[in-house]
């Protein structure tokens, strides 16, 4: 499957992606939706705040923690039949940073907003794809990035409740 995603041809697809990577690259994507919610009333700005609180807490697990403590090398660069092989991070494979963030804001929107969070979570998957097409990422990457971004959003949701319990 890895070989398959990374070697897509299709110049339609290719275009999106690269879009998508180029938005995507340093949460500039996120925080745009962010300030996109927070001009639309309260609701929005409550979206917006979990959404930058989630996504900051999943690169936190993702880019700061497992980055560092699981190495894990990018595909071989013969798997990749284009020429976005030879501009990959050189950090470690596992996991997603890009894809935990994505998941992770679009999740703690979804929580506040269901339609936002469901706008917000078609550039989340084609993060997601892209990682995986551009040779940055192998699927189970992507995966466990996914899983850090949906427990981070469910952490920020559930910190009032924690933090009050504790503090009794």
């Amino acid at each position: 499957m890895t070989r398959w995603v990374a070697s897509w041809r299709t110049g339609c697809v290719r275009r999106v992606l690269l879009a998508v990577e180029e938005a995507a690259e340093h949460t500039k994507l996120w925080w745009g939706a962010a300030v996109a919610l927070s001009a639309v009333g309260w609701r929005g700005r409550r979206a917006a705040t979990v959404g930058l609180a989630s996504m900051a807490v999943a690169e936190l697990a993702s880019n700061c923690v497992l980055k560092r403590v699981w190495h894990r090398r990018r595909l071989p660069k013969e798997w990749i039949s284009h020429e976005e092989v030879h501009d990959r991070p050189g950090s470690s494979s596992f996991p997603s940073g890009n894809t935990a963030a994505g998941v992770a804001f679009s999740a703690a929107v979804a929580a506040v907003w269901p339609w936002a969070g469901a706008v917000c979570a078609v550039p989340a998957a084609a993060v997601a794809a892209e990682r995986v097409h551009t040779g940055a990422h192998y699927p189970s990457d992507v995966a466990v990035g996914a899983a850090i971004g949906l427990a981070a959003a469910a952490l920020v949701r559930r910190a009032p409740r924690l933090a009050s319990r504790l503090l009794r």
